[in-house]
């Protein structure tokens, strides 16, 4: 049996709402508070989620509109991936090496231009390089980037059904 295109949005839609599931009780049940990394990279998860959603919902009968579907949320995959590699590097830094903390993120958004709050998350703080929960021996940061490896494969399936497939009940 292959999955159809709507299949695929679907199931990279339940793997979003997985980990926002995750990410949510470990923040509301659990206590930890997200470092700014951990918040951008749910706008990731929710981006990708966004767009999933509205192909399964919309689910075009053309190659091109199946393409465009899979590319843009492949590059939300992409971009929420590498904030999740980026926070995994600061915190395997040595601690000599580990930038001082910023400013939180909501006074960053309150105060400064939106082009300088992304570049200043993304060049990483001292909290974001702290390890506050691990599992099996690996971070928050670092399930969640294999998260989003696993949660490319949906749109990169799509893709490739896109372009190799016929479009024709499927």
């Amino acid at each position: 049996m292959t999955l159809s295109f709507r299949r695929l949005a679907l199931g990279g839609l339940a793997l979003c709402v997985l980990m926002m599931a995750v990410a949510l009780g470990l923040e509301h049940i659990g206590g930890l508070e997200p470092c700014p990394l951990c918040i951008f990279q749910r706008v990731g998860v929710i981006a990708t989620g966004l767009v999933l959603a509205v192909a399964a919902m919309h689910n075009p009968a053309g190659r091109v509109g199946r393409a465009i579907y899979a590319l843009l949320a492949f590059v939300a995959v992409a971009g929420g991936a590498f904030v999740a590699g980026r926070h995994v590097w600061l915190q395997s830094l040595p601690p000599d090496q580990v930038p001082s903390c910023g400013p939180g993120l909501d006074y960053m958004v309150d105060v400064l231009p939106m082009q300088e709050v992304v570049a200043t998350v993304l060049s990483g703080s001292g909290e974001c390089a702290s390890i506050d929960a691990a599992f099996l021996g690996l971070s928050l940061p670092a399930w969640t980037l294999a998260g989003f490896v696993v949660l490319a494969a949906f749109p990169l399936a799509m893709l490739w059904r896109a372009l190799k497939r016929p479009a024709c009940g499927n």
